[in-house]
């Protein structure tokens, strides 16, 4: 029986083209308790814990799940170990006791734990410093009862134990370390899931719709005027509250609202480097603390992601550009610890992200604060903004709180206890892997990395390749994945363009040197045989795929932001009526 449940859930999740028609008309024709505005892991997260009050929910996003700054992150759940500097204790320990629900609860398939090392440079304050950092650390983590507490506590390490765990170190600079443990997520697939699992429950969901204007009733926000970006059809829907969670584009409802927000969100621009596996050796993390910001370098699969910067950032949000400058100082502080240094040839895709950080007077983005806020700058609208990935669901519930107060008997959030689809028996899936392969006649490795990236979802793609045996070929240029994934992000994810595929659904367009040119043709192919593409729709995603690819390339090679970004600004959006980049 709760087999049969959790497989209705699933069909119910199910993002297709045919579901996105009919969530279409239902926001045409019905009134919703709540209209969600942002399809990033605040606005589904939101969706998801309205629907499963039992609340008429809705959510619209101007491009596809994710595609702002929920899948430019840093791909890490943690409590934010240097917020400990600022005396943030209270928000520290809250985004420990999320980190343990996620890691054990909510999404143990997508959020795994990741060992950390925080090399020392040998001097006896400095590993008094680290340490007592991370003792509180695991003290917040365990304090009143958090989840988190079965993640292993931390190690002071010796130079010689620090260099047999991770050898890629600099044996000059490095005489010792503290281990310790965090999680780490693939952002954008964590955001679809939760998407997904906001449908099952009954949530109206659509991408490529972007809100272009509020309905009112005198000073009573009524709904809000969409715009269908596949077709250019406008319709209207009602709503009893809006949820704009908007993020770094939270400042342009003022436009729409002819009034200010209420709060002043700053953009903060953060890139990462994604190099190849066998450029570093070692198997753990680093964590080292720079003088603006702090640098991760992180295993990924069969590479390593680095970062991050801090920057302030005025230009294009739609897509935030990495200058040659960016790329040079995250390998010169890389280079600084590592054995052997890092090159441009190492380097297989880089990315950028914009943080929404709630904003004082004259910050430094560095200091400002990463806590949340909810606002209603208008009877109707609510604005929730700031926050981070790891609390997405403490801000999504309090937006959700806000909106509650205008109905009638709501219950409390039940978010904490709710897995994601494809949680439900994955530890059991994880431990019969071998049988499953040896069922299904897929190689152990393929099924291995099924299950953590769908869970016990994988069961769905293991199918489409029994169906066809065809998708159980490798994704051409990109042979860490399948071209089932590719019939099943259309079938099930909501994927509509070739972007979302190789960007968001996989991650080829920056695990790849050639940033997914490669698999292009191959993804349209699937994707075109799906969606009924005609021959000139096939060639226009391959042109627009290809120009963004040229235009990423062309803006790293700038010296400065300002450059970059109007070499970024040189491919348009796929999208009909967005002429912005993708």
């Amino acid at each position: 029986m709760r087999a049969d449940r959790t497989q209705s859930r699933y069909q119910a999740g199910a993002l297709s083209p045919q579901r996105r028609a009919a969530d279409l008309e239902r926001m045409r024709t019905e009134h919703f308790d709540v209209l969600i505005i942002g399809g990033g892991v605040t606005g589904t997260g939101a969706a998801l814990d309205a629907a499963s009050r039992g609340l008429k929910v809705a959510l619209v996003e101007a491009r596809d799940y994710s595609s702002g700054t929920s899948s430019r992150s840093s791909k890490l759940i943690h409590g934010g170990l240097r917020y400990l500097e600022q005396f943030e204790f209270g928000l520290v320990h809250e985004a420990l006791t999320e980190r343990g629900l996620l890691c054990h609860r909510i999404a143990p398939h997508l959020v795994h734990p990741l060992a950390f090392l925080a090399p020392l440079s040998g001097r006896v304050w400095q590993r008094a410093y680290y340490g007592a950092g991370l003792a509180l650390y695991d003290t917040l983590a365990t304090a009143l009862g958090g989840s988190s507490g079965r993640l292993p506590l931390h190690r002071h390490l010796s130079k010689r134990r620090t260099r047999r765990l991770f050898p890629g170190l600099s044996s000059q600079k490095v005489l010792g370390s503290i281990k310790y443990f965090d999680a780490q997520t693939d952002d954008a697939r964590f955001v679809t899931t939760m998407a997904r699992t906001a449908a099952s429950y009954g949530a109206a969901m659509a991408t490529s719709a972007r809100v272009v204007g509020f309905q009112r009733d005198a000073r009573q926000v009524t709904g809000a005027r969409v715009a269908d970006m596949e077709t250019g059809d406008e319709f209207d829907v009602s709503a009893t509250t809006i949820i704009a969670a908007t993020g770094v584009w939270s400042n342009d409802l003022s436009g729409m609202l002819g009034s200010q927000v209420g709060l002043r969100v700053r953009a903060s621009k953060g890139i990462h480097l994604v190099v190849k596996r066998s450029a570093i050796n070692g198997d753990s993390a680093i964590i080292l603390r720079t003088s603006s910001s702090v640098l991760f370098i992180l295993p990924w699969g069969g590479h390593w992601v680095i970062g991050t910067t801090d920057t302030d950032w005025s230009l294009d949000r739609d897509h935030p550009a990495a200058s040659a400058i960016d790329v040079a100082y995250l390998l010169e502080l890389a280079n600084g610890i590592l054995e052997r240094p890092l090159s441009i040839d190492d380097v297989e895709g880089v990315y950028a992200g914009l943080r929404p950080l709630l904003s004082g007077e004259d910050e430094d983005t560095s200091s400002l604060s990463r806590e949340h806020a909810v606002v209603e700058p208008m009877l109707g609208l609510l604005l929730v903004a700031g926050g981070k990935f790891t609390t997405y669901r403490i801000m999504a519930k309090d937006a959700v709180d806000r909106a509650a107060r205008r109905l009638h008997g709501v219950p409390a959030s039940r978010t904490a206890d709710i897995p994601l689809l494809g949680a439900d028996g994955y530890r059991q899936a994880w431990a019969g892997r071998e049988r499953l392969a040896s069922r299904t006649g897929v190689h152990p490795g393929i099924v291995e990395h099924l299950l953590r990236r769908y869970g016990t979802l994988a069961q769905e793609v293991l199918a489409l390749i029994a169906e066809n045996p065809k998708f159980g070929e490798p994704l051409a240029g990109a042979p860490e994945y399948l071209a089932a994934e590719v019939v099943y992000a259309v079938r099930n994810e909501g994927a509509l363009h070739t972007d979302d595929v190789l960007t968001r659904r996989t991650r080829v367009s920056i695990e790849t040197s050639h940033r997914g040119e490669k698999s292009v043709e191959h993804v349209v192919a699937l994707m075109g045989d799906e969606l009924g593409w005609d021959k000139a729709t096939r060639d226009n995603e391959i042109s627009h795929y290809l120009s963004r690819v040229a235009a990423e390339r062309d803006s790293q090679r700038q010296p400065d932001d300002a450059t970059a970004d109007a070499a970024r600004l040189g491919a348009e959006d796929v999208r009909v009526g967005l002429n912005t980049p993708v």
